[in-house]
């Protein structure tokens, strides 16, 4: 992941207005930059979460979103979320629906969240990219309940979960 990878700049609805380096949207800078999402959900209900890997620059080890990732400079976000999918999970085959975008802020950064879940068999055979990733698992919703609020979880993630999900 290099530094100097090329990130869109949006407004709230998603509009390209400029472009910034990963660093400079990464930096406090606070440049609204999209990214994508995908739920992964199991026919169960259970909720695919990944574990961060320890050497990630934002929420190292922590559990988050089946799949998530920035929208590279001039892709589109439909094409941005089966890219990811294959790159975090090696997931090819889903039907993908989107829920509403919305701002999310944390101290280093501030993102158009672009949130879509997928209903995925457990016995999918994901594959998942241990650069970035270190496991992978299905969480009941209780588990969920249960982890909340206690920094197990990445905020972004929480907040997504009980305001989209839950």
């Amino acid at each position: 992941m290099a530094d100097n990878e090329l990130f869109p700049l949006v407004d709230p609805k998603g509009e390209v207005i400029g472009a910034a380096t990963r660093r400079e949207c990464h930096s406090g800078s606070m440049l609204l930059h999209p990214v994508v999402h995908l739920h992964v959900f199991s026919p169960d209900g259970a909720l695919l979460l990944q574990k961060r890997a320890e050497d990630k620059d934002i929420q190292p080890g922590r559990w988050d979103t089946s799949v998530g990732g920035h929208v590279d400079y001039g892709e589109n976000i439909e094409d941005a979320l089966r890219r990811e999918a294959r790159e975090e999970l090696g997931l090819f085959d889903f039907e993908a629906k989107a829920l509403v975008p919305y701002v999310f802020q944390s101290s280093v950064e501030r993102e158009l969240v672009n949130p879509f879940i997928a209903v995925v068999s457990k016995d999918y055979p994901f594959k998942f990219q241990r650069e970035e990733i270190s496991e992978i698992s299905f969480w009941s919703p209780d588990e969920i309940a249960n982890a909340l609020g206690k920094g197990i979880l990445t905020p972004n993630f929480e907040q997504e979960y009980t305001r989209l999900l839950k």
